[in-house]
């Protein structure tokens, strides 16, 4: 199955998008350190002032020099520039703008010696990242074929018989870190400081070479490349930021679920919750997650039922054995990330619309989504199931782009969909009521094929996620194809990726074949 790298973020369009993600981030894990990266550009100050306003804990400015082995030629080639380029706006502008003490800054780029580092350190940087030069000392030969699974020394495949041949040991890592850890306590120790830290920002440490006999050197001026930003402001990092997650819905529900988090008892609540309440459910489901892991609690658990507006990222990042319901309608991004929880959204009780020709929920809606169900009693908007890669879904009716670069999982639309769906659709299954018999027109093809529903194990499929739809929102629409079956099944279309679908079968055929082994060993 192709795989598309770098990837394309559908969920961050503005300052504003990430910020709600570092947000969801911390509420999931507020010890975690939640890093945003930039590609070294002209103008990269001006976006990493928007990202520390945004609230990111560490900035990662990225040079032109690295890239991953599944990067295009093009992007290795031409994206970015250099990365002291880079590093020095951003260090000003957030000088400037007195934003640098709240932010680590981190840069990369075909770093390799200590002098590299001391360089870096003087336009800023508290932190370096190696990841080319690490991965030479571990044998790589840079082929560029990180993406085809056939990397000659078995740094990157899944091949066991090429895994073989990689020869890399720790201790090479410990040698090359401790000897480059060594060249920087010299250069210290020349410059007569004790601490790293006490060059940060220290572009006045910088002295230019003495005239080496070239002309076109001496033209060259460092002075912007150099400035400091003389405003008293603090240089380097001297302060975390406050990220506003102490009075979030969840500390309550925390409190309230406090038997079922810990002694896995079954437990019902119920809350109302406003559009200012983000990110519900995400630091419930990482304090679940940090005491048992990925399998969760058992199912049922914990059940809370809402009623109002939920606010972005409604659970997102849900575990096992929480269960949310929420009567009303909800903002972007709910389901973010779901993580095996059960999501169900749907009118309010004494509503009098058509929930199937109404929007219930906003856009990118299980964005990056690896388990879990979504049972959604109206239409969402834009990018619904965007990187979903494992969830189970159904709608009544989406807009554009839907099924998004999903790899995995299954979605059911039970509507009209926008156009541009299945656009980058590498894996998983999805099923769409082509009630008006034109839903190739807003198909993306390039990817999928589409064909009517024969196989009964899909029929079969199909009805028990609409029958599950039925249950848990009460949709008058799913009990209306549930009571009419064999009419509303023949007008649903199979999407399929073609090269999952070639997966599938070869998978089938190892099945029959060894089936039919065992068969033969019998008689």
């Amino acid at each position: 199955i192709s795989l598309l790298s770098p990837p394309p973020h559908h969920d961050i369009y503005s300052i504003e998008d990430l910020a709600q993600l570092i947000f969801d981030l911390k509420n999931v894990n507020p010890r975690a350190k939640i890093s945003v990266k930039l590609v070294a550009e002209s103008g990269v100050g001006t976006i990493a002032a928007g990202v520390a306003k945004a609230k990111a804990d560490l900035i990662v400015i990225s040079g032109a020099e690295g890239g991953t082995g599944a990067s295009p030629a093009s992007s290795i080639r031409y994206a970015g520039i250099s990365p002291e380029l880079g590093l020095s706006e951003t260090q000003q502008t957030l000088v400037l703008n007195g934003l640098r003490g709240q932010v680590m800054l981190q840069v990369d780029g075909q770093l390799k010696t200590g002098r590299d580092i001391i360089l870096m350190a003087m336009l800023g940087a508290e932190e370096f990242g190696f990841a080319t030069s690490a991965l030479i000392v571990l044998g790589c030969v840079m082929m560029r074929k990180c993406h085809q699974n056939t990397c000659p020394v078995g740094v990157a495949t899944q091949n066991e018989e090429l895994r073989k041949r990689f020869r890399g040991r720790s201790e090479y890592l410990v040698n090359f870190f401790t000897f480059l850890a060594q060249e920087v306590r010299e250069y210290l120790a020349e410059i007569g400081v004790e601490r790293l830290d006490d060059i940060i920002g220290r572009t006045d440490l910088i002295v230019r070479k003495l005239d080496d006999g070239i002309r076109k050197h001496q033209l060259i001026s460092f002075d912007k490349l150099l400035a400091r930003v003389d405003n008293e402001a603090a240089i380097r990092h001297v302060t975390d930021q406050q990220h506003g997650i102490d009075h979030v819905k969840d500390v309550e529900m925390l409190h309230a679920a406090a038997e079922a988090v810990e002694n896995q008892k079954e437990i019902s609540l119920e809350y109302t919750i406003a559009n200012t309440d983000r990110a519900c459910g995400a630091m419930l489901s990482g304090v679940i997650a940090a005491k048992y892991g990925e399998k969760g609690l058992p199912e049922h658990t914990l059940n809370v039922k809402f009623k109002g507006s939920a606010g972005q990222s409604f659970g997102a990042f849900l575990v096992p054995g929480v269960n949310f319901k929420l009567e009303g309608e909800a903002n972007d991004y709910l389901g973010k990330g779901l993580s095996g929880g059960r999501i169900a959204v749907l009118p309010p009780v004494r509503s009098n619309f058509e929930a199937e020709k109404n929007t219930i929920a906003g856009n990118t809606l299980l964005y990056g989504a690896t388990s879990g169900e979504v049972y959604i009693n109206g239409r969402a908007g834009e990018r619904f199931a965007v990187r979903n890669s494992g969830a189970t879904a159904v709608v009544e009716g989406v807009g554009d782009h839907c099924c998004e670069y999903m790899t995995g999982g299954r979605v059911v639309v039970l509507g009209q969909t926008g156009r541009n769906f299945a656009a980058g659709m590498s894996g998983g299954v999805a099923y769409v009521w082509n009630r008006d018999g034109n839903f190739d027109y807003f198909c993306n093809m390039e990817m999928v094929e589409l064909s009517l529903i024969e196989e009964a194990s899909y029929r079969k499929e199909l009805h028990e996620l609409i029958r599950q739809h039925y249950l848990y929102t009460g949709s008058k629409l799913a009990r209306t194809m549930l009571d009419d079956w064999p009419r509303y099944a023949d007008q649903f279309i199979q999407v399929v990726p073609i090269e999952y679908k070639k997966v599938l079968q070869e998978e089938q055929m190892q099945k029959l074949q060894q089936k039919i082994a065992e068969m033969q060993r019998d008689y």
